[in-house]
């Protein structure tokens, strides 16, 4: 993921919002729509303004989901954000979600992964001249 071009990443980031946009928001659907937007963070992280996007989407998800914990934490997180990417501490992998450190490096869970994969993956294709 690291070799994406950032025309790339936002255009994989574009996707990853349809997705999400495209899930229903119902309680039923509230850990889909997070799979959705913790991939979009994996995605967009290393560019500022994709970073707080995804941030700013997920405190509006915490919001609509009562997650008081979860909104608090996306506080958080947007107000570190600005101070992350000056000194470029972006933590690789990282999901974004307040039951995560801010400053740790993973591997995303695999459905996470999976639509990282996916939305890489349609870029390329739509971006390839055959």
């Amino acid at each position: 993921m690291e070799n994406l071009t950032r025309e790339e990443r936002r255009q994989a980031y574009a996707c990853l919002l349809r997705g999400f946009e495209g899930v229903p928001a119902v309680p039923q659907q509230l850990e889909s729509r997070w799979t959705w937007l913790m991939a979009a963070h994996v995605v967009g992280q290393h560019v500022v303004d994709l970073h707080f996007d995804s941030h700013v989407r997920m405190l509006r998800l915490a919001r609509q989901a009562h997650d008081w914990r979860e909104a608090t934490g996306q506080l958080l997180r947007l107000a570190l954000l600005p101070l992350g990417h000056l000194l470029g501490r972006i933590p690789l992998g990282n999901i974004g979600r307040s039951t995560v450190p801010v400053t740790r490096p993973m591997d995303p869970p695999e459905p996470v992964q999976v639509l990282i994969d996916w939305a890489v993956l349609s870029t390329r294709i739509a971006g390839s001249r055959w």
